[in-house]
């Protein structure tokens, strides 16, 4: 071989058998044959189907039926176009505007009318997902937890950041709010006992830190707006799945999970997880 053409030659993994953190080559061997894509995706509002698909959240809630789903939690992500080759660069403001409007139009269809929507966001969009929500939406709240390990940092040397936000909006007022449930997850058990249409607070300061490198929110958190907002059962979409926290948390709490991933390697850490920890 000439030396041009060996200095132009580059391996396609720099290490065939290093595998993502979380994953095993036995997990490999075990899940990559059952990763369905958004093409495997084939749903009518009467024969409706749990599975974790490689899509984007676009694609994917495209394939839904109209008012199919009873819950969605959704963490959009900061920058969509991470990981996409021929994207090149990040979305503009105004990209990610629209880009956010698109999913949210096609949320508000496959939501039941006593559905509801929690939207888990930083500080700095905070303000662009209240006005989006609003277009179509009833805006119920704005819940505000603690979040000691937020990344939604100023670039300048000023406040820490330890709070995140979370929109509550629903598509209609005749919305599923189990206020009984919300108060058997408290920890302050004497709520219970208190008149039922005392509202809990919005301000959930008892958040644990995360310390496992796989999860990304916590059981508690995601325990709060399932007993909430669902029942047993109920369809649960997470468009942007991640390693699989909220389907790990439904499949606990006796949902039916539907989730969209475009990361393969997190979705086979959510498949594991979901075989394994749900």
């Amino acid at each position: 071989m000439p030396d041009s053409e060996k200095e132009s030659f580059k391996p396609l993994f720099t290490n065939p058998m290093e595998t993502y953190p979380g994953l095993t080559i036995n997990d490999l061997n075990r899940y990559l044959p059952a990763v369905q894509t958004v093409n495997d995706i084939s749903m009518t509002s009467d024969q409706m189907k749990e599975g974790l698909f490689l899509a984007t959240c676009s694609d994917g809630l495209i394939k839904l039926p109209d008012q199919s789903i009873d819950l969605i939690i959704a963490e959009p992500p900061k920058d969509p176009w991470d990981g996409i080759d021929d994207r090149g660069g990040r979305m503009t403001l105004q990209e990610y505007y629209e880009w956010n409007g698109q999913w949210l139009d096609e949320s508000y269809r496959v939501l039941k009318n006593t559905g509801g929507l929690y939207l888990l966001c930083g500080w700095s969009v905070s303000g662009m997902y209240h006005g989006l929500l609003s277009n179509h939406f009833m805006v119920q709240t704005r819940i505000t937890w603690r979040n000691k390990q937020s990344k939604d940092q100023s670039r300048n040397p000023t406040w820490k950041n330890e709070l995140g936000d979370i929109w509550f909006a629903t598509k209609s007022e005749d919305f599923l709010f189990n206020l009984r449930a919300v108060n058997l997850e408290s920890d302050r058990k004497e709520l219970i006992a208190e008149s039922e249409n005392r509202s809990q607070t919005n301000f959930w300061i008892d958040i644990p830190d995360i310390t496992d490198e796989n999860r990304r929110r916590s059981d508690k958190l995601l325990s709060k707006i399932l007993a909430a907002s669902s029942f047993k059962l109920n369809w649960v979409l997470d468009p942007f799945m991640r390693s699989g926290d909220v389907g790990v948390a439904s499949k606990r709490y006796g949902s039916r999970f539907i989730g969209f991933e475009t990361n393969k390697d997190l979705l086979l850490l959510s498949m594991k997880r979901m075989d394994q920890e749900g």
